[in-house]
């Protein structure tokens, strides 16, 4: 039902976890997601970003959890019944939450869907969390750049201070 399909040539079938942050859909690639947990007790860390929340237990494994609503420069969360945290493993195999208002959906969009976002303005791609648009039945989702939203700096800050 949510998969685009078209007459025309297919490009590649990725999937996204479609997410709500603040009034905003936001899709996560599918491959990154490594878990989705509900909320729980997130241990604080002292002399990090604001936007850096803390650490929780995964599986024994010590994860950083981050607000992306405070990375993005929102209000600070408001967690509720629907508020999930999204372990994603970045491109080195380590594990980073983050806090996310609600999670919607799986969504399966055509690559040849999927519009890149171009940059004009004076800040260029690096003040970013978009790097593209797709576009299904129900209309648009904003596709998260997961490099721009969780860094390596961020990882290594949190699990240095965690230890």
């Amino acid at each position: 039902m949510n998969e685009l399909r078209d007459n025309s040539e297919t490009g590649e079938l990725i999937q996204y976890i479609v997410i709500k942050i603040d009034d905003e859909q936001y899709g996560i690639n599918i491959k990154f997601i490594d878990n989705i947990v509900r909320m729980q007790q997130i241990t604080r860390v002292p002399k990090v970003d604001d936007y850096l929340k803390g650490v929780i237990n995964i599986r024994g494994e010590i994860v950083p959890v981050m607000s992306v609503r405070m990375k993005m420069g929102l209000a600070e969360d408001t967690i509720t019944g629907k508020s999930r945290i999204i372990i994603l493993k970045t491109g080195e195999g380590d594990l980073v939450g983050i806090i996310v208002d609600q999670v919607n959906q799986v969504l399966t969009l055509d690559s040849n869907n999927i519009e890149k976002v171009r940059y004009d303005d004076k800040k260029g791609k690096s003040e970013s969390f978009v790097n593209g648009v797709g576009h299904y039945e129900g209309g648009l989702v904003s596709i998260l750049d997961l490099d721009a939203v969780v860094s390596e700096k961020d990882v290594k800050e949190k699990a240095a201070n965690a230890g």
